[in-house]
């Protein structure tokens, strides 16, 4: 058995290959079309299938694959094909319900699980074939990677670092407003770290790019996963130095200088950024 770092959870260990067991052991499955999960209804609440059970609905399995062992029981991902016809209600029970909307649906561990599932999930289908020479990709036995048999390339699991920022000014902190966020909603400066910087770099350059101003005492707050697709969040907090708010008009929309009782509608706390906002609000109350 073939075991890869301790996963965020004690409670969860991420395997490449499963151990062996009885024939009765249970197992939980992510199965995703289009990026949403599939659950069945049980007693008026939502639960993940078994693997037997998500492979005798009667569903278009493309591929599966495990992911380790959550309290011994084994977890799998599976991509379905089709694409989402609107239709959220089954007539067996079923739902697909999208990774945002799982908060309050099902419990940790296994919103978070989800979210690997699904990354898991995507790269499996994204590195069928090699991306350097174009030959069939095989499944390695003692690590999370698939390797190409014609040139030796070795494909792992892409993760791309992003930073997200709570900046303070006195007794301010920044919002920002994406045009791409839910009407109303604000939050923190976030992006993608560039090849050949330091996670500190990006942080300054990503403020200065999306609202022109400078910051310094960049200390690092957190971290999460964060499946859209792949990315991790990596959180700080830092102290404005010197400019005025000048927005890029692209990425963001609209910023301001907020104290806590004026702060808009912001994520909530099972995000990395609603965990930075309220850190700001907690500190001055």
């Amino acid at each position: 058995m073939s075991s890869e770092d301790k996963d965020w959870s004690s409670e969860f260990f991420p395997l490449v290959s499963p151990p062996r067991k009885d024939e009765n052991y249970g197992t939980y499955c992510f199965a995703f079309r289009d990026r949403k999960l599939l659950l069945l209804k049980d007693m008026g609440n939502f639960r993940l299938p078994s693997l037997e059970e998500a492979e005798n609905m009667g569903l278009d399995i493309l591929r599966k694959q495990y992911l380790g062992e959550l309290r011994d029981i084994s977890c799998f991902s599976m991509e379905l094909d089709g694409p989402d016809d609107g239709n959220m209600d089954g007539q067996d029970g079923s739902s697909f319900v999208g990774l945002r909307e799982l908060s309050g649906i099902l419990d940790d561990p296994f919103i978070s699980l989800a979210g690997k599932a699904v990354h898991i999930m995507e790269w499996d289908r994204n590195t069928l074939f090699c991306g350097r020479c174009g030959a069939s990709t095989e499944l390695k036995d003692n690590e999370r990677a698939k390797g190409c048999p014609e040139c030796g390339f070795t494909a792992f699991p892409k993760i791309s670092p992003a930073i997200i920022v709570l900046i303070e000014k006195e007794d301010r902190l920044l919002l920002a407003r994406s045009p791409h966020f839910p009407a109303g909603r604000y939050s923190i400066i976030a992006g993608f770290v560039e090849p050949g910087e330091s996670i500190e770099q990006a942080v300054v350059r990503e403020v200065m790019e999306e609202v022109g101003i400078s910051v310094r005492n960049v200390r690092y707050f957190g971290s999460q996963p964060w499946p859209y697709p792949d990315s991790l969040m990596l959180g700080f907090t830092a102290e404005h130095s010197e400019g005025e708010i000048r927005i890029d008009g692209v990425e963001i929309e609209d910023a301001g200088w907020y104290t806590k009782d004026e702060i808009p509608n912001i994520p909530g706390t099972e995000s990395i950024s609603g965990q930075l906002i309220h850190h700001f609000i907690n500190k001055h109350s």
